[in-house]
């Protein structure tokens, strides 16, 4: 009996082994699992999910995180664990770059070229998924930058959409002497918002030189750009930066007449049952520095990517594919309220068409947002950095001194 359970076992370890170099080989799926650190997006992914498996057969499940940092440390992980998603949501610039040179991530080249000639993505779009003359991942979501503002606290006090920055500022002071803090920002993650669209509309060219290390934090450029900011936080402008109320909270509530964020923000205000053109609005930024060519906008895409060894490789790209056609991204912009990386797509709210159309057509120099733009070393010492700024605005010179010190680091080994 002994031997015969030695052997029975030996067989089961066999077999164990043979399965465990199948599963190494592609395996049929009708369900993938998608990790994203959007966990408030669950109730759209789900329905994601339902139109894919309506569709293409093939359905899809969301694993949501709330943390980014977080989710960012499951993802690097599951690289060298048995626990790997099918799909996972990621960021452009260097985070992609860092997990392509570890050949972790699926060329989609093919799905770039087929969609681009169906015109289902835009040619202008691929330089952010292109590493090495490839591309990688397809667009989860684009992004314009600019402020969303309360609209019954803009009427109340008599203020307009502004059109120059000295009308934002004087928007700015009109709703401070009413009691109600214009601006809101925060010491944490998004910290470097108000840096980038300082810098975006004083000197663009010298926030690209910046996130390619050919000029330097301390420069007297972004000393400028620094002053610029300390000067509307001596103000009051903002609010508490250690406020951990929700930005759409204090919109909706009017304790902050105007946020500036990306156009996915929409999906907060509508998920609070705001209505855009009455309840609130939005416009673009303008420029401090009036004799810039075009109005700066911040720009940002995030990618929707497949793994390199994915456990069914032709499933994965089969959803990416799906992903980017007109029907696919028109459920997902009208879930959400938001604009799409499809220009076949339109959504209902005017605001977000028209900068869609306008960035589109040329109107706007688009700059790539900070977040994606700096190599992470970098962006993770300016976090902290920022972070402290807005807290302290004396500390400007030892902020940018240290973002420097590691910019240093990083540029000393990456041209």
């Amino acid at each position: 009996m002994r031997t015969l359970a030695a052997l029975g076992l030996a067989a089961t370890l066999t077999l164990a082994a043979c399965g465990g170099n199948d599963a190494a080989a592609p395996q049929k799926k009708s369900e993938l699992s998608l990790y994203n650190d959007k966990g408030a997006w669950s109730k759209y992914f789900d329905g994601m999910g339902a139109l894919s498996k309506q569709q293409i057969s093939l359905s899809m499940k969301p694993v949501g995180y709330t943390d980014s940092a977080q989710y960012q440390a499951f993802i690097k992980a599951s690289f060298r664990t048995d626990v790997k998603p099918d799909l996972f949501t990621w960021q452009t610039g260097g985070m992609l770059e860092e997990i392509v040179k570890q050949k972790q991530v699926a060329d989609t080249t093919a799905v770039w070229q087929e969609a681009i000639k169906a015109g289902d993505l835009p040619q202008d779009l691929a330089p952010y998924y292109t590493v090495g003359g490839k591309q990688y991942c397809v667009p989860l979501n684009v992004a314009y930058w600019g402020m969303f503002y309360n609209m019954p606290v803009f009427e109340k006090h008599g203020v307009k959409p502004p059109t120059t920055w000295e009308e934002l500022i004087k928007a700015a002071d009109t709703l401070k002497k009413a009691g109600v803090t214009p601006f809101y920002h925060t010491s944490v993650l998004f910290s470097f918002v108000w840096f980038e669209q300082l810098m975006a509309g004083m000197d663009p060219d010298l926030y690209d030189r910046l996130s390619t290390g050919k000029a330097k934090y301390t420069d007297p450029g972004v000393v400028a750009v620094m002053d610029k900011w300390k000067e509307l936080i001596d103000a009051g402008y903002f609010v508490n930066a250690g406020d951990k109320t929700d930005p759409a909270d204090l919109l909706k509530t009017g304790k902050t007449a105007m946020v500036s964020f990306g156009t996915f923000f929409n999906t907060s205000m509508t998920t609070r049952s705001m209505a855009p053109g009455k309840d609130y609005g939005f416009f673009v930024i303008p420029n401090v520095n009036t004799s810039l060519p075009k109005t700066s906008v911040i720009f940002e895409s995030g990618p929707l990517c497949a793994l390199d060894k994915a456990a069914d490789p032709a499933a994965s790209m089969k959803y990416l594919k799906w992903w980017t056609s007109a029907g696919a991204q028109e459920k997902w912009a009208s879930s959400r309220g938001d604009v799409s990386a499809n220009p076949k797509v339109t959504v209902k709210d005017e605001a977000l068409n028209s900068i869609t159309k306008d960035a589109g057509s040329g109107k706007y120099r688009l700059v790539n947002r900070y977040f994606e733009a700096t190599p992470p070393p970098i962006l993770s010492a300016a976090l902290d950095g920022f972070g402290k700024f807005v807290s302290d605005t004396s500390t400007t010179k030892e902020v940018l001194e240290t973002i420097q010190k590691a910019a240093d680091e990083y540029w000393s080994t990456h041209q």
